[in-house]
C-alpha cells in the first residue's frame, strides 16, 4: 500500500520562551514491513541542534527555540510503501540485547492488577502466539477505549484499575504483562490509516513481543489485530517515554502552552 502522511505539531505560548529543547522521534525507517520513499521535517520557530540514533536505533532530532517567538511548528511529510507481514518483523537487531526488553519501567511496573490479568494465560494457550493474542483480548475486554480519561503519565496498573484508557495505556498493560510472562517486549509509536477517515486525532501506539524461533511480532491491542499494511512504524522504546514523537523542556516566564496537532494519513 502506498501511503502519504502529513503531520503538523504546533506549540503556542502566551509569552516568549526564554529557552526550550525538544527531542523529535518523527522519522520512520525502512523495515521488513515498510519502505520509506521520502520523508521531510520542517521546523518553524526553532532550529536543529543535533541529530543522532538513540539506543533503540530511532532517528532523533534535538531542536532548540528561544527569543521573541511565541510559536514553534514541526511539520513532517512523506510517502511510505507498506506490506502486510501479519505483524512479523523477524530477527532482533539494534544496540540493545534482548534481555534489556524484559525490564520494567515506571509506566510498566507489574503490580496486583497485572498479575491477575496474566494469571492462567500459559495454561489456557500452549501456543505462544495464541497466548499473546489471548492476553491482548483480555486487555481489550477489561480496559475500555475512552479518550480524555488518562494522561501520558498513567501507568499500566493505573489504567487496569480504572478500567479505561487509550492505545498508549493498552500498549503499556500489554508490555507489563508480557514481560511478567518472561517475554522481551517494546512500545511502538507510529501512524495508522483509518478505514473511515483521512484526518486522524493523533499518532497511534502498539506493542511488539519477541518470540523465540519467530522474532519480533507486533500486536495492536486497541484494535485486536496484528498490524498490517495500514500501519507505519516510526519509533520504539521500553515505554512511551522512550518513543514519544515529541518530548522536551522549556525555561522562562512563558505562561500557558497550547498544543495543536493536524494529522492526515491516506492512500
Amino acid at each position: 500500500m502506498h501511503l502519504t502522511i502529513s503531520h503538523t505539531t504546533r506549540y503556542t505560548y502566551d509569552q516568549p520562551v526564554t529557552y526550550g529543547l525538544q527531542e523529535l522521534r518523527l522519522t520512520p525507517k525502512s523495515r521488513p514491513s515498510q519502505n520509506v520513499l521520502s520523508w521531510n521535517t520542517d521546523i518553524s520557530g526553532g532550529q536543529i541542534e543535533l541529530q543522532f540514533e538513540d539506543q533503540h536505533a530511532n532517528d532523533v532530532s534535538l531542536i532548540s527555540f528561544t527569543g521573541d517567538g511565541h510559536e514553534i511548528t514541526i511539520t513532517c511529510q512523506g510517502e511510505v510503501i507498506t506490506s502486510d507481514t501479519s505483524g512479523v518483523l523477524g530477527r532482533h537487531g539494534g544496540f540493545a540485547p534482548l534481555w534489556f526488553f524484559r525490564r520494567a519501567t515506571l509506566l510498566t511496573h507489574v503490580g496486583t492488577h497485572t498479575r491477575r490479568l496474566a494469571r492462567g494465560v500459559r495454561d489456557d494457550e500452549a501456543d505462544e502466539i495464541a497466548r499473546l493474542h489471548l492476553l491482548s483480548t483480555r486487555i481489550r475486554d477489561g480496559v475500555a477505549y475512552e479518550t480524555g480519561r488518562t494522561e501520558v503519565g498513567t501507568t499500566a496498573e493505573d489504567a487496569l484499575e480504572a478500567g479505561h484508557g487509550v492505545c498508549q495505556d493498552h500498549a503499556h498493560i500489554f508490555l507489563a504483562a508480557s514481560r511478567h510472562l518472561g517475554y522481551p517486549a517494546r512500545y511502538v509509536s507510529g501512524y495508522l490509516l483509518m478505514d473511515d477517515r483521512v484526518e486522524q486525532d493523533a499518532t497511534h501506539a502498539w506493542a511488539e513481543v519477541h518470540v523465540a524461533g519467530v522474532g519480533w511480532i507486533a500486536f495492536d491491542i486497541s484494535n485486536g489485530i496484528s498490524p498490517d499494511e495500514r500501519y507505519v512504524r516510526v519509533s520504539t522504546g521500553l515505554d512511551y517515554s522512550e518513543a514519544a514523537p515529541v518530548s522536551g523542556m522549556r525555561w522562562g516566564d512563558h505562561g500557558a502552552e497550547t498544543l495543536a496537532v493536524a494529522l492526515q494519513v491516506q492512500q
